[in-house]
Parts: C-alpha cells; sequence; structure tokens
C-alpha cells in the first residue's frame, strides 16, 4: 500500500515552514492562537480577528455515525433566517481560522458553520510534526467524509437561523477539494468555492480525484488557483479546465488563477498569505454566491 504521508496532497509540502523562527516563539505564538505547529509560523501580525460583536457564536455537535462531530457556527444576531455556507477546513481539521471564517461570512449576512472532519483520527490542529497530519488527515476515506457531511447538512437544516434551500460550500487545499467532491455527491448544495483544491493523484481513501467528477457536479463552483502553486502546477490546474470543457461544465464553473500566487495566499496566519489576492478571492467568492442564489 502507498505511503500516505509520501504520495498524498503532494502540493502540501509547500506549507512547509518558509522563514527562520525560533522554537520557543514558534510554541508560543501557536499555542496562542491553537493552531497546528506543521502548518508553519504563525503570522500574528497578518492573521485576521473578527469579533463577535453582533453575532451568534456557537461550539456545536453534529449527530455523525459512530458520535458526534465538533462544530461551529456563527450568524447575525437578528432575527431571521439565513443562507448557509459550509466552511470545509484544510487538513490541520478545524481551528481559530476556519471559526473566523465563519464569523466573517456571519458580518456579510451568512449562516456559516465550519466542523472538524477529522475528529475520529483526532485533532490534526495540535501535532507538531507535518508529515504525521498528512497522514492522517489523509486516512479519511471519502465515503465516510461525504456521509458526515450529509449529516452536517442535515443539521443544519433543523437549525432555526439556518435557510437550509440555500446552501454553499467553501474549502481551501483539502477543503477546496472536498468542495468539488461534495457538490458532486450531493444535490442540495447551490454553489461551491474551492480555494486551491487538491487535483492530486488518488489515494487508497481517496479513489478519485475532483477531474473524475467533473461530469457530476450538480452545481456550479468557482475554482480559486495559484499561478505559482508548486504543488498545483498550472498544468494540473489546465488539465481541470480541459475536464470541465469537455463536459459542458467550464462556463458553469470556471477557474480564476492568481498570477505569481502560491499555495494557500488565502491563510492569513501563515507566511503564504498574500492579502490583495486574498481579498480579491474572497470578493469573487460573496458574488459568485449571490449570482447563484446564495444570498
Amino acid at each position: 500500500m502507498n505511503d500516505p504521508a509520501k504520495f498524498a496532497d503532494p502540493h502540501m509540502e509547500s506549507l512547509l515552514p518558509e522563514v527562520k523562527f525560533s522554537r520557543r516563539g514558534f510554541l508560543a505564538s501557536a499555542a496562542a492562537t491553537g493552531f497546528a505547529l506543521g502548518a508553519g509560523p504563525v503570522i500574528a501580525q497578518t492573521a485576521i480577528r473578527t469579533p463577535a460583536e453582533g453575532l451568534d457564536v456557537a461550539d456545536v455537535k453534529i449527530p455523525v455515525a459512530g458520535g458526534e462531530m465538533p462544530g461551529y457556527t456563527a450568524a447575525p444576531k437578528k432575527a431571521g433566517k439565513f443562507p448557509v455556507v459550509i466552511v470545509v477546513p484544510e487538513i490541520f481539521g478545524m481551528h481559530e481560522y476556519q471559526k473566523d471564517i465563519c464569523r466573517r461570512l456571519a458580518k456579510a449576512g451568512y449562516f456559516g458553520i465550519t466542523l472538524d472532519p477529522f475528529f475520529r483520527i483526532g485533532d490534526l490542529s495540535k501535532i507538531p510534526e507535518f508529515k504525521e497530519v498528512l497522514a492522517k488527515a489523509n486516512s479519511l476515506d471519502d465515503t465516510q467524509m461525504l456521509a458526515d457531511l450529509d449529516a452536517l447538512v442535515a443539521f443544519v437544516e433543523k437549525q432555526g437561523k439556518a435557510n437550509a434551500k440555500k446552501l454553499g460550500i467553501t474549502g481551501m487545499c483539502r477543503g477546496g477539494r472536498t468542495v468539488w467532491m461534495y457538490t458532486a455527491h450531493s444535490k442540495k448544495i447551490k454553489a461551491g468555492v474551492s480555494w486551491y483544491g487538491g487535483l492530486n493523484p488518488t489515494l487508497p481513501a481517496q479513489p478519485l480525484t475532483p477531474l473524475d467528477i467533473a461530469d457530476q457536479l450538480n452545481a456550479p463552483v468557482l475554482g480559486l488557483y495559484g499561478g505559482a502553486d508548486q504543488g498545483i502546477p498550472i498544468a494540473m490546474v489546465e488539465r481541470m479546465r480541459a475536464a470541465l470543457f469537455a463536459f459542458g461544465k467550464d462556463k458553469q464553473s470556471p477557474i480564476h488563477v492568481y498570477e505569481g500566487m502560491p499555495h494557500a495566499f488565502h491563510a492569513d496566519y501563515r507566511p503564504s498569505y498574500r492579502k490583495e489576492a486574498a481579498q480579491d478571492g474572497w470578493k469573487r467568492m460573496l458574488a459568485w454566491f449571490k449570482k447563484h442564489g446564495v444570498a
């Protein structure tokens, strides 16, 4: 069997620390913010902190097969039912970055919900070694992942402030791959936005890639990719474009490439963060959801 740490998501290698950082300072800042050491140094002056004032936020437990999956929700405090956006984490699992994205979405008038898809495996946000994080994350079977998201949607449908008929999904890196896969799986998703979602070769737990399901998308997906992503080369992005074109999905699901941008350019807590591209991508995401009825 292939070594999942070796073959899984090869583009994740670009997330390894790119700047020098003392281990003492590294540990202190990572512990203070709850981010995975394996993700690389935390850039405290860059990481966005969205206040919860004016919002209803909550840590939640989502009933799934074999237990309860941790989640987090954020919605406007005012009365009403709001369109929903599911935020799928990177391989490091659910931590403050995803929760903050939910709060940003809530400030924009959404019911944001995130989850820890790896909760059965462990808290990957606390594992210091990148290769161990990668191996554990890639042991999550796609069948389990899709079933857990189905359970999350069922949970959302029971929430008083959630308008589950206006359901969108977004995610970064591994979560971006999940956007492609789940939009092909579920007919309840109205629109998706994949931020540099993995287009990597298959693994035992991930037998299909987004290229394999390009003909099965049930809703429009916007792909946001970096032109200088060392792990998702432009040639691979063009293959995805070609697959979408072959099945007449290219106009419905376009891909936008940010020239010169690295992997994880939206991750404001890592050295890979690029403010201009991140902000432009955020505007494109909100406009995409509005265009396709998730607003």
